[in-house]
Order: C-alpha cells, then structure tokens, then sequence
C-alpha cells in the first residue's frame, strides 16, 4: 500500500516536520512520484517504528543514520548493524543499571522519611 505523507503521519503519529526531519537526516528515504510528492509503503511504517524505537532506547540521531546507512547498503552489513545493537544494548543495560540504584537511594530515603515524619 502507498501512504501520502499526511497519512503516514497519522499512521505512525510522527509529525510531518519531523517526518522531513527525519528525511533531511537520511534516517528514511521515501519514493517519490512523478510530481515529486513523497510515497511511504508497509515497510517504510516497519522501518519507522524500529527507528521510534531506537530513539525510545536512547540512540542518538547520529547513530541511528549509520545504521540506517548501513542497513541501505545490504545484507553485507548485517555484521556490523548486529554489532551496533549489541553495543547500544550494553549503554541500555548499564544505564538502567545505574537508575536501579538511584530508584533504591530514593525509596530508602522515602522509608527514613516515612518513619522520621510523625502523622
């Protein structure tokens, strides 16, 4: 199926501006039609909810553009996007660590208050 930009807008709930943003960023590359008007397809709405969920996770635009340029040039490349989840996978994994640990400095405190704190 084609999807105007406006309907893939509302498909996706990603912003016409920062659908050209995105565009603009080489993270995606709509068909256009013969009067130039851009042209979204099915998979074009699964490459973008990777990307949405990419950003979700923290990876940086800069980043995101390389896979996407990586996965634009092939199969060939499965190695090094395969490497890239990894690494950012590993970030995730670290910072959620570190936010665990603020979660249990920020109940304990809440517990001291809980009982220095007379109703």
């Amino acid at each position: 199926m084609k999807y105007t930009i406006s309907e893939f807008s509302q498909i996706t709930g990603i912003s016409i501006y920062t659908l050209r943003y995105y565009e603009k960023e080489k993270l995606i590359k709509p068909a256009r039609k013969k009067n130039e008007q851009r042209c979204y397809t099915d998979q074009d709405i699964i490459w973008i909810e990777f990307v949405k969920r990419l950003k979700d996770t923290g990876m940086s635009i800069k980043d995101i553009r390389k896979y996407s340029e990586l996965r634009a040039q092939g199969e060939e490349t499965m190695a090094a996007r395969l490497e890239m989840l990894i690494q950012h996978r590993a970030a995730l994994e670290n910072q959620i660590a570190a936010m665990q640990i603020n979660l249990a400095r920020l109940n304990e405190k809440i517990d001291y208050y809980k009982t220095a704190v007379k109703p």
